[in-house]
């Protein structure tokens, strides 16, 4: 494991620690999210991969999810302005600290289970996923959106 790991104690760490540099007035360096927003939005991707949201597989993703996968599994982080599918949009949240503090839970409760926290279904997007590739595509989601907001 390297520390691109949310199943790393590092990496995991590292992750945690900018989630907590974040405060509610971080303003984006791209994008439309506003910090309270953004935290939602990561935890949607996190509940997927977990197993605690399920959502159906659609016609674009059996196209196009394996191409994207592929593209997104690549060493370099994720592109500004990406889409992003309808389900994983968030329009209103709780409030900043209840968000962080949500998203804190989830990335700490993914460390801590490892491989077996994982869902035994396939992406809706992507399609069927290896540990390694959940774990890339967690920690590299949660990369490109603190990175977004500068921390």
């Amino acid at each position: 494991m390297s520390a691109q790991s949310l199943f790393d104690p590092a990496g995991n760490q590292a992750i945690l620690a900018r989630v907590q540099r974040l405060t509610a007035t971080t303003k984006p360096q791209w994008g439309k999210l506003d910090a309270p927003r953004m935290l939602a939005h990561c935890q949607v991707a996190l509940k997927v991969a977990m197993g605690d949201l399920a959502l159906k597989r659609n016609l674009i993703g059996y196209l196009f999810g394996g191409i994207a996968k592929k593209q997104l599994m690549r060493p370099e982080p994720f592109k500004k302005n990406l889409p992003t599918a309808p389900e994983f949009k968030v329009a209103t949240t709780r409030g900043f600290d209840a968000e962080r503090e949500a998203l804190v839970a989830l990335v700490t409760r993914f460390g801590r289970g490892g491989p077996s926290v994982l869902v035994q279904k396939p992406h809706p997007f992507f399609g069927p996923l290896t540990v390694e590739e959940w774990d890339t595509l967690q920690w590299k989601h949660l990369d490109h959106h603190l990175r977004q907001f500068g921390v």
